[in-house]
């Protein structure tokens, strides 16, 4: 669709319309109200000496998340927002082209216990998704939980805990916003019958069920207290304030714990992460047949693994002497190290997850970060590739050992995520879930394309773009990226991509250092004191697209959330002239200070500590918020987060919106799209869901000259 006229450097364009030109614009709709800058900030600098250094905060207090005053700013920052977004043309055609996309039937991947088949389901017309039963594969789908009572804003969303192995009793989380926080309940499946007990609201470390015992008299879980981490018994009809304590004592705050069960309730398997992606992982385990105390595993070794339980064998997909991954099997009956034995050796391909299912093992490789999956006998004999029909992403293989089904997720930029569902056996696989959307995938092109950083080191990048575009640097290009945490950003769907391209843009995503795209050394190529090169690469990403004659910098969007949100602040502040605007969403921002909030704790060995001296100067380098310069022409920039956040604290949001706010030397707006209901987590309903992408594509297609037809 051709793009209707650039209206973002006002100045510029009053000197060419003269004052005839003027009085016309002053005239027309909506301009004339148009607020002339942002609602002013008080500043009151707060000064500290940090190893030597003198550090000064001007916004210190508006990290009082509860004060008047900051409640006042919010307020008062919406508003200036919703006036600005208010008046861009485009809204409607956005918001009528998103819900297309988004409102659309959903059906998860599903969860089986003996024969049912629990899941989540939402219809067009619905804003959360709810959970349902089928009885076998032919049978008819019973809605089960069904969060829309539970709030009238329909910002209270739903989550399955766990199912008992005779799928009879079930434990479901409720969050209220997008707060990490849950509260747990359970139901008898037959009666439709909720049981007395609850867990209170708070941080529960749950992975992929496995928690109930076999007999349903009790179950496990793990919850973030202000100790840390703690793993405890909760035996049903019993008060959750008597549960009793297991695992975890001397673990501060830092450490993540993770326990569940074997299938068959014999093993007891806990995992102690030391922070996210943290470079070491212990395992404990108990059998809880034979009885006796919980045991290490192993706890000495400055490695990562994760395991699985199959039979009595734990399978453990492990970092250590194999950077790229390998899988060791363990008999839980003679567990000594000398016993352990390599099932499958480490690869040029990275393993990205290993699962167990139908007495199989499934690998999940990346090669060149390109996904594929093989099969495996538990002696590590080959068996098969799963195929795909094309270039894209595979998510996690779900299933049972004692089971022949299995179920994963397949997507890829332009392709809808579809779940199908695998005969283990023969290597059959039949559709269990497509969504139905209004996206023709053949009118798009998607690549890799390979660039040198700083450093000569060669970085790939996808590329998603309408076939035929003209390479003449005119074409308004979103740049994405992550870099870290072990993470890979591979092809998935997005409906911000759709929208992009149909528009005649470019989408481009960076797999840069710092994530897991080629193993443990790329991790650690981004991490700690070598954080630096995540930026490089991603400068290196948006020059590739420029020199390549995709855009040029004033076309060049970027946007990031969470650690990718620490990303586009570097980038704005290292390299302002690079980018024509900035979606900066919930992000880590002061880099002097975000470990003393929330749950930051776990990302000190990702970052480094300002406590220490040496990785102070680091993080002080390249603090986005220490980074501002008064003066400075910065890009558009759009920060959002939202007072649920419960795991990156919005403060650093709303710091470095005052701080840009007062530094900024151009006249490109910087604005704070603040929801006080939303978080990190999610659990907005699809209709905010659609109103926030639609803020967020106005915002960027307003600031790169790019509007949709029909306003």
């Amino acid at each position: 669709m051709p793009a209707f006229a650039n209206r973002k450097n006002s100045y510029p364009f009053l000197a060419v319309l003269g004052l005839v030109g003027l009085l016309a614009l002053l005239a027309a709709p909506g301009w004339a109200d148009r607020p002339a800058g942002p609602p002013e900030t008080k500043r009151v600098p707060v000064t500290e000496a940090l190893h030597g250094v003198e550090v000064v905060d001007p916004y210190r207090w508006l990290e009082d998340q509860q004060a008047p005053e900051t409640r006042a700013w919010i307020e008062a920052q919406n508003e200036y927002t919703e006036a600005l977004l208010g008046q861009v043309a485009g809204r409607e055609e956005l918001r009528k082209r998103l819900t297309e996309l988004m409102r659309i039937d959903t059906l998860g991947s599903p969860r089986v216990r003996h024969g049912r088949y629990f899941f989540f389901k939402r219809q067009a017309d619905q804003d959360l998704s709810v959970l349902y039963l089928r009885e076998g594969l032919e049978g008819e789908d019973q809605a089960l939980i069904d969060p829309h009572p539970m709030s009238p804003d329909h910002t209270t969303s739903v989550s399955l805990v766990d199912v008992s192995e005779d799928g009879r009793l079930l434990a479901y989380g409720i969050r209220e916003g997008g707060k990490d926080e849950t509260r747990i309940r359970f139901l008898e499946v037959d009666t439709r019958q909720h049981l007395p007990d609850e867990l209170p609201q708070a941080r529960y470390f749950l992975f992929g069920g496995g928690f109930f015992t076999p007999d349903k008299q009790g179950l496990y879980y793990t919850r973030h207290t202000e100790e840390g981490p703690r793993v405890y018994f909760h035996r049903m009809g019993s008060d959750p304030a008597s549960d009793k304590l297991l695992f975890g004592e001397g673990y501060d705050k830092s450490k993540i714990i993770l326990a569940r069960l074997s299938e068959d309730g014999r093993y007891l398997l806990i995992h102690v992460l030391h922070g996210s992606a943290a470079p070491k992982t212990e395992i404990y385990y108990q059998d809880r047949e034979a009885g006796g105390p919980i045991r290490p595993l192993v706890n000495d070794i400055e490695a990562r693994f994760f395991g699985e339980v199959g039979g009595d064998t734990l399978f453990m997909q492990t970092n250590w002497q194999a950077p790229n991954n390998r899988v060791l099997g363990v008999d839980l009956k003679n567990p000594a190290r000398e016993n352990w034995r390599e099932v499958i050796p480490e690869s040029e391909a990275v393993i990205r997850g290993t699962s167990l299912a139908g007495g199989k093992i499934f690998v999940n490789y990346l090669r060149n970060v390109r996904s594929f999956v093989q099969v495996f006998e538990p002696d590590g004999t080959y068996v098969r590739d799963i195929e795909f029909p094309s270039l894209g992403t595979i998510t996690g293989v779900s299933g049972r050992w004692d089971s022949n089904e299995a179920f994963y997720t397949f997507s890829s930029f332009p392709i809808p995520s579809t779940i199908f569902r695998y005969q283990v056996s023969t290597g059959q696989q039949q559709v269990w879930a497509r969504p139905d959307i209004p996206v023709d995938s053949e009118q798009f092109t998607v690549r890799q394309v390979w660039y040198e950083s700083k450093d000569k080191t060669l970085v790939p990048m996808f590329l998603v773009h309408k076939k035929g575009i003209r390479l003449d640097g005119s074409n308004p290009t979103y740049l994405t990226g992550y870099g870290g945490f072990n993470i890979s950003l591979t092809p998935f769907f997005s409906s911000t991509a759709v929208v992009w391209a149909e528009h005649g843009g470019v989408f481009a995503v960076a797999n840069l250092r710092g994530g897991g795209e080629f193993g443990e050394e790329w991790h650690r190529a981004g991490m700690g004191e070598k954080k630096q090169n995540v930026f490089d690469d991603f400068f290196a990403a948006a020059e590739w697209l420029i020199q390549n004659g995709y855009t040029r910098a004033e076309r060049l969007a970027i946007a990031g959330g969470s650690n990718g949100g620490l990303l586009v602040g570097a980038a704005m502040t290292q390299r302002p002239d690079l980018f024509g605007a900035v979606v900066c969403r919930y992000p880590l921002l002061d880099m002097l200070r975000y470990q003393e909030f929330l749950v930051a704790r776990f990302w000190v060995p990702e970052y480094g500590s300002a406590e220490d001296p040496e990785q102070f100067r680091t993080l002080l380098e390249y603090s986005p918020y220490h980074n501002v310069k008064r003066g400075t022409e910065y890009p558009a920039v759009l920060f959002i987060t939202g007072d649920s956040d419960t795991r990156v604290a919005p403060l650093h949001a709303r710091k470095m919106a005052a701080l840009v706010q007062w530094a900024n030397g151009s006249d490109k707006p910087v604005i704070l799209k603040y929801d006080t209901k939303s978080g990190h987590s999610g659990g907005r309903p699809v209709s905010q869901q659609i109103e926030d992408s639609t803020d967020t594509l106005l915002f960027l297609f307003w600031q790169l000259g790019v509007l949709p037809e029909g306003e």
